[in-house]
């Protein structure tokens, strides 16, 4: 049992591609191949870099493949698998360059195609990856792992039916693949389908990502009954923005049982325990005193049976510490000058969330925002990231304040100055959302579910404004379209001139 209840990963269907396949044997051509350094022939290092990757090893397994290369420099399993783990490694382009080279040395290799659509994807190139998403399930029609990548890619070239289509092939060939049930579930949800949508989501659970956000439970799993006399734990059990979107449900806990427990980040917590009817948060696992039953933050929509005309929206259904909101508003009036709107910012998510790469990007991107008229801009970026800093003065009066935003409750007191936050996808936007602040959100292609299809607002968070990416990768389009917002926004707010009465 881990120490703490850390802020768990939301659950992305087939986020790092399909698995690595084993290598196969070798032929006699390359057995003829000479040794590398360490006396083994390349197959046999092959496979020990395929394991050292598997177990996330990675620097290992890319000098292993290195040493191979060194002795057979066009080796194409070699040559793949130091692709397949140089992504892996944070390099999807040099996984893409060499992914391709193997490829076109030694064609016909279902795996290769597959990794290499699921780079493509994640490298914006659509066309390239559906290219060879679909060479790979032709190659090999009865792999539910390709099918399920494939759905995917058909998602962020807006053919929701033939994403449907893969899926459901895939779930027939096996009929417990989690990912599979979990990226059905995804593409339900997004189209607003809510009934069949939240069977499938339970699923994450079962997703290798999944089985690791809470350890083994010996109280009963909760189904939404009444328990008046008994203790129940509710589980924050994903990501920082999932954990806020879902609060909303915790006042609907605390109608059905005696006692409720929360557990969850330690950054969270603060916020979180202000909801009337938690008795007490916990951070550290070991803290959890007896209950009787437990369920996960993320299984409420499921239990109370949530549409799309039945989502708790009563606004806010957080709240800040008054007296910490009167701090911030002190400070606030000493650091940024009177009269100007007071806008948050925030640019980037966690670099380890599995979209992280398709909704954040460089403070400078939005350059054009710091531009659009007289404001006062507000960080609200933890970390700030180290890249930025020289960026800060495209941005009026904006200055690195992170290492006093503690925690979620200290964000929503500053949250509460503010007039406007603008953010990218991650967990500021749902944070002003919650608080019934007015937030513009800019939207990656394809979107995440809760946002559901192109449309500009939101029936979770009624004060939100939705920027939409129109291409995936593409910002300029979306950001043009909310500077223009902006600016006509910060021109509304301007005070009208005082002029002299010469009438006579």
């Amino acid at each position: 049992m881990s120490a703490t209840i850390p802020a768990q990963q939301p659950q992305q269907a087939a986020a790092a591609g399909t698995p690595l396949a084993p290598m196969a044997a070798p032929s006699a051509q390359q057995a003829a191949q000479p040794l590398t350094a360490s006396g083994e022939t390349p197959e046999q290092a092959l496979t020990r870099a395929q394991a050292a990757a598997q177990a996330k090893r990675l620097n290992e397994a890319l000098g292993i493949c290195q040493d191979v290369l060194a002795t057979a420099p066009d080796h194409p399993a070699a040559l793949a698998l130091q692709g397949i783990v140089s992504a892996m490694a944070g390099d999807p382009e040099k996984g893409v360059v060499l992914l391709r080279k193997a490829i076109s040395l030694r064609p016909g290799n279902a795996s290769w195609y597959a990794h290499l659509s699921s780079l493509c994807r994640m490298t914006y190139r659509i066309e390239e990856g559906l290219a060879m998403g679909q060479e790979a399930i032709r190659l090999d029609p009865n792999n539910a792992e390709h099918l399920v990548n494939l759905s995917l890619i058909f998602v962020d070239a807006d053919d929701r039916e033939r994403a449907t289509a893969c899926l459901l092939r895939a779930l027939g060939l096996k009929h417990d693949h989690a990912d599979g049930h979990l990226a059905m579930a995804q593409t339900l949800l997004a189209q607003g389908d809510f009934d069949a949508g939240w069977m499938e989501y339970e699923w994450r659970n079962l997703t290798e990502a999944g089985k690791a956000t809470m350890p083994p439970m010996t109280s009963a799993p909760w189904n939404g009954m009444r328990i008046p006399n008994g203790r129940l734990l509710l589980v924050g059990d994903q990501g920082y923005g999932d954990t806020i979107q879902f609060a909303r449900y915790i006042p609907m806990v605390v109608d059905r049982c005696q006692e409720l427990i929360l557990g969850c980040s330690a950054e969270m917590g603060p916020l979180l325990s202000t909801i009337p009817g938690v008795t007490q948060y916990c951070h550290r696992w070991n803290d959890v005193p007896g209950h009787a039953a437990h369920v996960r933050l993320s299984s409420l929509p499921y239990l109370f049976r949530t549409r799309m005309d039945t989502i708790p929206a009563r606004i806010p259904y957080l709240k800040a510490d008054p007296a910490r909101i009167a701090h911030w508003r002190e400070r606030l009036d000493a650091m940024l000058p009177p009269g100007l709107k007071r806008i948050g910012v925030a640019w980037t998510g966690r670099p380890t969330h599995p979209n992280d790469r398709r909704r954040s990007m460089p403070l400078s991107t939005l350059a054009p925002i710091g531009q659009a008229g007289p404001a006062a801009f507000v960080s609200l970026q933890k970390p700030f990231p180290a890249g930025d800093v020289e960026a800060m003065g495209l941005f009026p009066y904006l200055t690195d304040i992170s290492a006093d935003l503690t925690d979620f409750g200290e964000t929503a007191a500053l949250i509460e100055n503010l007039d406007l936050v603008v953010t990218v996808d991650t967990s500021m936007g749902h944070l002003a959302g919650a608080l019934g602040k007015p937030v513009w959100i800019l939207i990656p292609k394809a979107a995440d579910w809760r946002w559901l299809l192109d449309r500009e607002d939101s029936p979770w968070y009624p004060t939100a404004r939705l920027f939409r990416q129109q291409k995936p990768g593409a910002w300029e389009e979306p950001l043009d379209r909310l500077v223009t917002a902006l600016r006509q926004d910060l021109v509304a707010a301007m005070p009208l001139p005082i002029t002299a009465d010469v009438g006579g």
